[in-house]
């Protein structure tokens, strides 16, 4: 649904169409979706009542997420058929992929060279990198 979402697909109906799946489905997701705030319901007419669904700044948040899931669908999933979709970067016009870089020394960023840590030890590792900076 997402996917759609990020594609331009707003209103019920042409969710439904592109996903196939049977109504009362739709809208349960539709409702768990702007619930949890990726998602707002906006009136797009009144007589009858309609309404488009618009990504939140939440939801536009899961973007890298979705194009990860994308890029690795294309890499471990579709064998030796080309990508069905592929990524374009707006500015330049090229095609693209998502990486994860550091913001500090802009190498890249993997589960070969990074890990996730407490508060309490990242604040430890700070001090520890303070004090060899003093020494």
């Amino acid at each position: 649904m997402l996917r759609d979402v990020f594609r331009g697909m707003h209103r019920f109906d042409e969710l439904s169409a592109s996903l196939g799946i049977a109504t009362n489905v739709l809208a349960l997701r539709l409702k768990r979706l702007t619930g949890a705030g990726i998602l707002e319901r906006r009136a797009y007419q009144d007589r009858p009542p309609r309404y488009e669904y618009a990504l939140t700044d939440k939801g536009r948040d899961l973007y890298p997420v979705l194009i990860a899931m994308l890029q690795w669908g294309d890499r471990y999933l579709r064998g030796s058929d080309p990508p069905p979709r592929i990524l374009i970067h707006d500015t330049c016009g090229k095609p693209t992929h998502a990486e994860l870089v550091c913001p500090h020394c802009r190498k890249e960023v993997s589960a070969r060279n990074a890990r996730t840590v407490s508060r309490a030890e990242a604040r430890r590792a700070v001090s520890a990198r303070r004090g060899r900076a003093r020494a």
